[in-house]
């Protein structure tokens, strides 16, 4: 089964990205991506926090040591899945798609498929220059999740886990 899962408004949404501390520290200054974030390259968005911290190793991984809640329009998230074809399609699409088993706390393959975003071309553009809203630094909240983890306390956890729900598109069970 196919579904997103985020921490959204009714008018927008947050989207997780890991970078290296060169990359994040003026995304974080700037509430939005500049130098030395290279506008020409795929980048990946996932609304799902512990699929991003599956991704990063819980912000351990070498240039993933930092992870971005990055929150941006609903109207701009939707355009994305409305517009993406799958990644194993050929071709240059301004927008792929994958839908990867979900996470648990332990990285364990849940039941579900989380949704991973990937922008390139004028989806990049439209991501960093008209989506974007703000970007939070939630390195630490990823490393007291993992804390947590590593010490066997998973209801503590859970508890600090971001409030993620079924997100509602039209276009969600067809991307």
């Amino acid at each position: 089964m196919r579904e997103i899962r985020a921490d959204y408004d009714d008018q927008s949404i947050v989207v997780y990205q890991a970078y290296s501390p060169v990359i994040a520290d003026p995304a974080v200054a700037a509430q939005r991506f500049v130098a030395p974030f290279k506008m020409e390259r795929m980048t990946w968005i996932k609304p799902s926090f512990l699929w991003m911290m599956y991704r990063c190793g819980y912000a351990q991984k070498e240039g993933q040591e930092r992870v971005l809640a990055v929150r941006i329009t609903r109207e701009g998230f939707d355009w994305a899945v409305r517009n993406a074809v799958e990644s194993s399609v050929k071709g240059k699409p301004a927008v792929r798609v994958q839908w990867d088993p979900e996470r648990g706390l332990r990285h364990e393959a849940l039941p579900y498929r989380s949704i991973q975003i990937g922008l390139t071309r004028e989806a990049v553009e439209k991501y960093v220059h008209e989506w974007t809203i703000g970007i939070t630094d939630v390195t630490d909240l990823a490393r007291a999740v993992h804390a947590a983890v590593r010490a066997g306390d998973d209801d503590a956890a859970r508890a600090l886990l971001p409030n993620e729900r079924p997100y509602g598109t039209s276009t969600a069970q067809n991307a």
